[in-house]
């Protein structure tokens, strides 16, 4: 008789080998993108078109929203490849294409290449986090769920902290951007080749994961193209699945505008340096987020064995925390005070972040987990940046940050009521609680 995955011999040291490999990859994943935002100051300077251009800012804006529309719409095919073939083969590629694209960044001259660049990084980024997210999600079934995506998600907040000392790199004339993210490509190409070798697809998938049919080439391309129609028509057709795009959307907008404007923000209101802005933009709500990850990875676990709404509920008192905090970053007087707010916003972040994709695990069936997070990730980025390019303009036209960030925290308000109302799949639930 078969047994569960979760109850082979050595499932659980497997399951935990395969957070621990994915790590460094999120680690990575996320330096690669917040090295720009706490270095802008040095790029912008370099490169003549853009520092030079009446629109610098805007330009910028859009710089960062063009990288979160291409990623958005590539999130969905990441997702539905994932789902569709080998999660373990797509986290390999889309590692080695976006440290590529990395090492060439370092090279660019021009505002176009950079926006090109950026744009490619997109594209490659795209494959990672439904894949890698279903993977944990595969290996982790039932009791140890959120504290593994949790674990994940801690080392995308450390990517984020290491990115925000970009500056000082910057600031360095022995250094300087282009050498830093030189180094993070050639990183990132050479572990990929270790991480093909070590990480494995779980054994479940063998079972359940589809493969093109079709007696001739007419047919697979048939398949090809109906069925990823026939995952997303069964997505949108689930009211709770909608609830959770609209919950993971709205607080994101906030999310992508304090990650990728905070340092310039904190370096222009309170006129500090770009090294110590960087970092003081990232390391203190990084860490508030990786211990709101962890404990509340630990409560919706724990929570879970009464009640299948346990994730729902730890996910919703961090969305309780977000929203004060982003009205208090938008009027804070003193760096401290702002320091406090986005400290709170990384507590609140972590318990939200950490509950997403175990709470989707209980309203779509295992063979579309990447196909949804994929889906939740081009609705969500597709609006960040929007909100990237809106805020660059807002800041160009001087408006109030209170105001700016008193919108954001309006849209955050509802997500507590949206969360709320999903409703787990019963007999998701009661498999997980089995487990």
């Amino acid at each position: 008789m078969n047994e569960p995955h979760s109850k082979l011999p050595g499932a659980s040291r497997t399951a935990w080998l395969c957070v621990l490999l994915l790590f460094p990859v999120a680690l990575l994943n996320y330096l690669d993108r917040q090295m720009l935002a706490s270095m802008q100051a040095s790029v912008m300077a370099s490169i003549p078109s853009l520092g030079e251009a009446e629109n610098s800012q805007e330009l910028w804006g859009l710089m960062l929203g063009q990288f979160k529309f291409v990623y958005a719409v590539f999130s969905l095919i990441g997702g539905y490849v994932a789902d569709r073939f080998s999660r373990r083969l797509t986290i390999c590629t889309s590692l080695f294409v976006w440290s590529i694209i990395t090492w060439w960044t370092g090279q660019v001259t021009t505002y176009n290449e950079l926006l090109w660049a950026r744009s490619l990084m997109g594209i490659s980024e795209a494959f990672y986090i439904p894949a890698a997210l279903a993977l944990i999600a595969d290996h982790h079934i039932g009791s140890t769920r959120s504290r593994a995506v949790g674990l994940h998600q801690i080392a995308i907040y450390l990517g984020v902290i290491v990115g925000g000392f970009g500056g000082y790199v910057a600031e360095n004339p022995q250094l300087g951007w282009r050498t830093a993210f030189t180094v993070c490509g050639v990183v990132g190409i050479l572990y990929a080749f270790p991480l093909l070798a070590l990480l494995r697809d779980a054994p479940n998938r063998n079972k359940t994961v589809d493969t093109p049919a079709g007696d001739s080439p007419w047919g697979a391309l048939r398949e090809l193209i109906l069925k990823p129609l026939s995952a997303v028509r069964e997505l949108i057709s689930n009211h709770s699945f909608l609830l959770l795009v609209l919950y993971f959307t709205l607080p994101a907008m906030a999310g992508w505008v304090v990650r990728d404007w905070m340092p310039a923000i904190l370096k222009k209101e309170f006129h500090i340096g770009e090294g110590h802005a960087g970092v003081a933009a990232t390391i203190y709500w990084q860490v508030a987020a990786i211990v709101g990850a962890f404990v509340g990875g630990w409560l919706a676990d724990r929570w879970m064995r009464h009640s299948p709404r346990g994730r729902i509920y730890i996910s919703a008192i961090g969305m309780c925390c977000i929203v004060p905090a982003i009205f208090g970053v938008g009027n804070a007087g003193s760096l401290s005070v702002a320091i406090v707010f986005l400290m709170l916003f990384g507590l609140g972040w972590g318990f939200f972040d950490g509950n997403n994709m175990p709470i989707l695990a209980q309203v779509v069936r295992p063979n579309l987990r990447a196909t949804g997070y994929g889906l939740m990730n081009f609705v969500s980025i597709s609006c960040g940046g929007l909100a990237d390019w809106g805020f660059g303009i807002l800041r160009d036209r001087d408006v109030p940050l209170n105001v700016i960030f008193g919108i954001f925290a309006s849209a955050a308000i509802v997500s507590v009521v949206l969360v709320l109302l999903i409703r787990p799949r019963p007999e998701l639930a009661a498999l997980e609680q089995d487990e």
